[in-house]
């Protein structure tokens, strides 16, 4: 998988900015490759230690997409207090339907595929920009 320095320096960001709420959004590209990410509100009622990515946000990301806008690779999320690996809670949410997640915790981020199997870790090479 491809993804710039500059958008895991934003995924970083925005999980310092969430800090101590967990943050949350969309990953837009393709199944190898990260281009933008879209930010999204945290909605859950519990978000220093879940995420709920705002409705609104994953439907007009849908509607965008249909439209021949940005594809949606995947998700991202922070763990204001763990590691970057999918918790029990992330793996009884997923829907395991081969999209990436981005999961940033301790000063890392780590991208996992959403299998049909579970959570597999993705190498990934980082480009300029």
């Amino acid at each position: 998988m491809k993804v710039s320095q500059s958008l895991l320096n934003e995924l970083m960001g925005k999980a310092e900015d969430a800090y101590p709420n967990e943050c949350c959004g969309l990953l837009l590209g393709g199944a190898n490759h990260i281009e933008l990410i879209q930010p999204a509100a945290n909605t859950h009622p519990m978000p220093q230690t879940h995420f709920e990515i705002d409705p609104a946000a994953l439907i007009a990301a849908h509607r965008a997409q249909r439209a021949d806008g940005p594809q949606i690779a995947g998700f991202y999320h922070s763990h204001p207090a763990g590691p970057p690996e999918p918790s029990a809670t992330d793996s009884a949410m997923a829907a395991h339907d081969g999209k990436i997640w981005a999961i940033i915790g301790r000063g890392q981020i780590k991208f996992w595929r959403d299998d049909i199997g579970g959570f597999k870790l993705l190498s990934y090479a980082v480009t300029g920009g």
